[in-house]
């Protein structure tokens, strides 16, 4: 393994720590280990951090410091919000697609049997979006209603049009919940200007630590903790802080937004070289998606679907790492949910992959990627 160049194209499913955020959190854990409901200096101190990080993501999404709760990542923040949005709120109904990830649907399911909450799922479209038009039409129907739609699909890229959906929730007095994981540091959102009420994100596919996260709750809407034993996070979520990690998430999303235009520039430009040089390759291969996301790449390959099986596993070999789909069921040998939504029967046992990159990626990764497939 030692000499072999290892090329990481799986930046969907996480991202590397940028050095600076590294040094950012050793310095925390170092000097600032107080606990942040501690009233001595260490505490106090440590407390400070919190929110000048609160304060300084605020900054960068465009809303308030009050309106940002701090979780250990985005499935706990989506759940925080979707339970008691039904449980406090008095939802009884939930808009979702198929194509979500599994930290909305599996809430969403488990809130139908539960609460006894109806669901309706929105189809997909060829292109792999979310087709709008029935939800004008279901809103009409004046139930209590939560609408919840992922900006960035986390497999194809495909994208949401925020304003559109979240114009027709608050016609309709519907509440928005946007899982924004995948666009969060990757391009600039403004909450205050988008019609929102919820929204969720994890550092760690913005080059941040693992293990934290944050849930956008706008100030006009009102949850019940989840998790109860102490006065932290507005007392919504109680339990002390890793000081740590949220110091590294502000880091992170500052460093990000930053240097956002060249890097966007950067991975848009390395996106299109990897699809140029792949449909070289491999004529005859597919995108999964058009118009999508510019660090994701999904694509099905024009294979047999006996070497589907092998595929990702000769690629780890040769020290490759891309996914077939969410990391968080890569393990699985069934087509992808998402895909499975809009791709043609025979399409899908092809073997799909996705590529998704990072300002850490360089053009040899993409010609490594592409040997080694030949290589298959």
């Amino acid at each position: 393994m030692n000499n072999m160049k290892r090329v990481y194209l799986d930046n969907a499913a996480t991202t590397p720590l940028r050095p600076e955020v590294i040094d950012c959190m050793v310095d925390v854990m170092q000097t600032e280990y107080g606990n942040a409901s501690s009233t001595h200096s260490y505490g106090r101190s440590a407390k400070s951090i919190i929110e000048s990080a609160r304060k300084s993501i605020a900054q960068w999404m465009g809303c308030e410091a009050r309106e940002l709760i701090f979780t250990a990542n985005a499935t706990e923040a989506t759940n925080m919000i979707l339970t008691s949005a039904v449980r406090d709120l008095g939802i009884q109904r939930l808009i979702t697609s198929r194509m979500e990830h599994h930290a909305t649907l599996y809430t969403v399911e488990k809130l139908a049997q539960d609460f006894g909450v109806t669901v309706a799922y929105l189809p997909a479209k060829p292109d792999g979006t979310v087709a709008l038009e029935g939800l004008a039409e279901l809103l009409q129907q004046e139930i209590p209603t939560l609408v919840t739609l992922m900006h960035v699909n986390n497999e194809t890229g495909a994208v949401l049009n925020i304003d559109e959906v979240g114009q027709l929730c608050h016609a309709h007095n519907a509440l928005f919940h946007c899982d924004t994981v995948q666009s969060v540091g990757k391009v600039r959102l403004h909450f205050h200007d988008l019609p929102l009420d919820f929204a969720v994100a994890s550092a760690h596919k913005f080059h941040g630590p693992k293990g934290v996260g944050f849930a956008y709750i706008s100030k006009n809407v009102v949850l019940k903790p989840m998790i109860v034993g102490g006065e932290q996070e507005k007392g919504l979520r109680a339990g002390t802080e890793a000081v740590h990690q949220i110091a590294g998430m502000a880091k992170a999303l500052e460093l990000d937004m930053t240097d956002l235009a060249h890097d966007q520039g950067y991975i848009e430009a390395l996106k299109f070289y990897c699809w140029e040089q792949l449909q070289i390759a491999f004529p005859g291969i597919k995108t999964n998606g058009e118009h999508t996301f510019y660090n994701i790449l999904n694509v099905t390959l024009p294979m047999p679907e006996e070497k589907a099986a092998m595929l990702l596993f000769n690629l780890d070999i040769k020290g490759i790492a891309v996914s077939r789909g969410s990391a968080c069921q890569s393990g699985s040998s069934k087509p992808s949910h998402v895909l499975a939504q809009f791709v043609a029967e025979d399409d899908l046992k092809r073997p799909a992959l996705r590529i998704s990159f990072s300002r850490f990626n360089t053009k040899e990764d993409i010609d490594a990627l592409c040997d080694a497939l030949k290589g298959v």
